[in-house]
């Protein structure tokens, strides 16, 4: 069982690992934590507690704290989509937190919305399956960052690289070609 200790700890240590602090606001920080320590209980890894998570790995991945657009959404806004993560002049007071627009595609949004909207885990359960048993249905495609050599396996590359922090126009799809010998 994940404690709120070690939930608060992880984003300690990934929020200096950028240079970025923790919301000020201790209550709201507080109920954020909370809302992710509760999520990887209920699904095994973090999401985002801003967010509707479907509770399949492979549909979340990009919500998965600190999510892909956190750090996009630091540098324009100062503050992350559920303000999280903030940059200093936020955490000293200077910069107000505001609502900002969401960067997850609609696509995304929906797909999770559909899948936590079945109420049946035995149906969830068999829609992870084909899931994971047929990537080619879910249009996985393996994806390298051109700035750091960085590989990813998911339908888009990510929205900065996790590495380099490259934006995600730096990644191209690597294509395997097929094997063309004939086998005797």
């Amino acid at each position: 069982m994940t404690t709120l200790q070690k939930v608060r700890q992880r984003a300690e240590s990934d929020a200096r690992s950028r240079g970025y602090y923790l919301n000020p606001d201790l209550q709201f920080l507080e109920n954020l934590l909370e809302g992710l320590k509760q999520n990887e209980e209920r699904y095994d890894y973090p999401s985002c507690p801003c967010r509707i998570s479907s509770g399949t790995f492979e549909v979340d991945r990009d919500i998965i704290c600190p999510c892909d657009y956190r750090d996009a959404d630091v540098e324009e806004y100062g503050y992350c989509y559920c303000a999280l993560y903030v940059r200093k002049d936020v955490s000293e007071g200077k910069t107000p937190i505001r609502p900002i627009p969401e960067r997850r595609p609609r696509e995304k949004q929906e797909r999770a919305y559909a899948v936590s909207a079945e109420t049946s885990t035995e149906k969830l359960a068999e829609r992870t399956a084909a899931f994971v048993d047929k990537p080619s249905e879910a249009k996985m495609k393996m994806w390298y960052c051109k700035q750091c050599g960085y590989v990813c396996f998911r339908e888009e590359p990510p929205y900065i690289c996790p590495i380099c922090k490259a934006k995600r126009e730096m990644f191209d799809e690597i294509r395997l070609k097929a094997d063309t010998r004939d086998v005797a």
